[in-house]
């Protein structure tokens, strides 16, 4: 039997969890100060605890190791990150996070339309059903009625 903490569910369940406390802790958090700048405060806080935890599980590896391809998508994706995170920091400042956080969510539908773009992967019917649920569930939350 597959230990709890090595299923991909598990580690999913965690980070939506994680996402839903930024969200509440954010909003909080940029009351008395610009979004970029609060970003740039949780970018911070990001990078020391994220070397902290490379460094302390032997997970550093040589820079000389790491494929140009490697390095081309990671810094793609770190600066799409750091687009989200300005963009989610923004939307919070300006709305409330019970609006915001669900529209942002519409990522989930993005990720499900490029990765059969992209990257080839096949979502069944009842998939892509869920898919549009998720959408619509997005859309109808962030309406203010």
């Amino acid at each position: 039997m597959k230990l709890l903490s090595e299923s991909w569910q598990f580690w999913a369940l965690l980070s939506a969890v994680a996402a839903a406390s930024t969200a509440i802790f954010a909003k909080v958090g940029i009351a008395g100060i610009g979004s970029d700048f609060a970003t740039l405060i949780r970018t911070f806080v990001v990078l020391i605890a994220l070397a902290l935890i490379v460094v302390m599980t032997g997970q550093w590896e040589s820079l000389g190791s790491v494929s140009g391809k490697t390095y081309l998508f990671l810094v793609l994706s770190g600066l799409a990150t750091g687009a989200s995170w300005l963009c989610y920091f923004r939307a919070l400042k300006l709305g409330e996070a019970s609006r915001v956080a669900p529209i942002d969510k519409l990522s989930v539908v993005f990720v499900a339309v490029l990765a059969a773009l992209f990257l080839g992967e096949r979502l069944a019917a009842i998939n892509w059903l869920g898919v549009a649920l998720i959408a619509a569930g997005a859309v109808l939350v962030s309406l203010k009625v």
